[in-house]
């Protein structure tokens, strides 16, 4: 009974470390293939435009992407390596456990057959029952020979149970040692592509800084620009607010005592609902791009020292593509800034805000759906950057963009 026991905890354990074992690596993997089909976009995006058309500022800052995301790549293959050696080691110990199992196992089948042999040698099992003084004495013998066959027999399925089981094992560990091999190999390549996009990276910082005084100018227009961007979003925002808590007083319905906040009608509560609903599974809004710049402080590509601020996540697109909405919802402001458009979509108490557009299929009092075309993303002239530039609020809350959308 001991031995029985012994091998329904070791099995349960086992199964249950394999479970674990395998969502881990299943995990890492879509990980893995989700970077290495985000540096395969990168790499698109940076060999769609020739590299006269873009500024050595652009490939810097494209070159950094792709570095960053290069990095994670190489920290989750080697996190798949090591969960293979570990992997590994837990395989060598159950492999061992089960050899150890499998000798009492053989062991006492053995003694069993040696005993079924005695037995069977020193007198004949008819007689045996026959001898038997009662009825009932003859039925037990005969229980206990039936018993015993079956026991035998049960043994014997289990040692050939085990048996598989170790071969199993033995080819997994043949297995895992290939894939850590494989892994090990592909990490080298990714280290001397690193390597290779530093130097890379490293020359075009060189040639930037050549011309620091217009570099650095450039910072200081982008982030007054940025401002100037934060200060439109907050002062329409407000004024959306305003609008509809103007309307709301209009139509006797008690408004909250913030002046920051929309008073909402039934189904604006509704539409805002679902949209929170949906948090983390908004879609992008654009069908191919890549973050090149993130929500919140950030480090300047060629001068790390300098820190910067993003109030949305900047995507880098392909030349031509379109912005769409994230979310059903009403297009309730549009402002236009040297030829280039900002679209805001309301969706209850949620504004999104795409920037950097120059063509657009939208006009303010539409209500759109989801998946909707705004407008073209701008392609600028003297950068030959392709980049949409997006914001989310709550109210006059800025939201990171990065916490709602799907993978972003």
């Amino acid at each position: 009974m001991r031995i029985k026991f012994l091998i329904v905890v070791l099995c349960f354990s086992f199964v249950g470390i394999v479970n674990a074992q395998s969502k881990e690596q299943d995990a890492l993997q879509r990980k893995r293939n989700d970077l290495l089909q985000e540096i395969k976009q990168i790499q698109l995006l940076l060999n769609e435009q020739t590299s006269e058309k873009k500024s050595v500022v652009t490939q810097v800052e494209g070159l950094n992407k792709k570095i960053l995301v290069r990095e994670k790549l190489n920290k989750v293959t080697n996190q798949q390596i090591n969960l293979i050696n570990s992997n590994l080691k837990n395989n060598q110990k159950t492999i061992k456990s089960l050899e150890d199992e499998l000798k009492v196992l053989r062991g006492n089948y053995a003694e069993m057959i040696r005993k079924s042999y005695r037995n069977k040698s020193q007198q004949n099992r008819l007689m045996f029952i026959l001898a038997s003084e009662t009825f009932f004495q003859a039925y037990k013998r005969m229980e206990y020979m039936r018993q015993f066959r079956a026991h035998l027999k049960k043994q014997g399925t289990i040692i050939q149970d085990k048996a598989k089981e170790l071969q199993r094992l033995n080819q997994s560990l043949v297995t895992q040692r290939a894939d850590k091999q494989e892994l090990i190999e592909e990490n080298k390549e990714i280290r001397t592509q690193l390597e290779s996009e530093r130097i890379k990276q490293q020359e075009l910082i060189t040639e930037i800084k050549k011309k620091e005084g217009s570099y650095l100018a450039k910072i200081k227009e982008k982030k007054q620009e940025a401002d100037r961007l934060e200060q439109e979003i907050q002062r329409l925002i407000r004024e959306a607010i305003a609008e509809s808590r103007k309307k709301a007083a209009a139509n006797g319905k008690k408004v909250s005592s913030s002046s920051n906040t929309f008073a909402l009608t039934p189904e604006e509560e509704m539409i805002a609902n679902n949209f929170a609903a949906n948090k983390g599974k908004l879609i992008w809004p654009v069908e191919r791009g890549v973050v090149s710049i993130g929500y919140g402080k950030y480090s300047d590509p060629v001068y790390p020292g300098l820190v910067q601020e993003n109030s949305g996540v900047n995507i880098m697109v392909p030349e031509g593509e379109v912005a769409r909405a994230i979310f059903e919802g009403e297009v309730i402001r549009i402002t236009i800034n040297r030829g280039k458009a900002n679209v805001y979509l309301k969706d209850g108490n949620y504004i999104s805000t795409y920037c950097n557009l120059d063509h657009l299929y939208v006009k303010k009092g539409d209500v759109i759906p989801a998946k909707q075309p705004i407008g073209t993303i701008f392609t600028s002239k003297y950068t030959g950057k392709t980049e949409l530039k997006f914001l989310l609020y709550k109210n006059t809350i800025k939201l990171n963009p990065e916490l709602w959308i799907y993978k972003m």
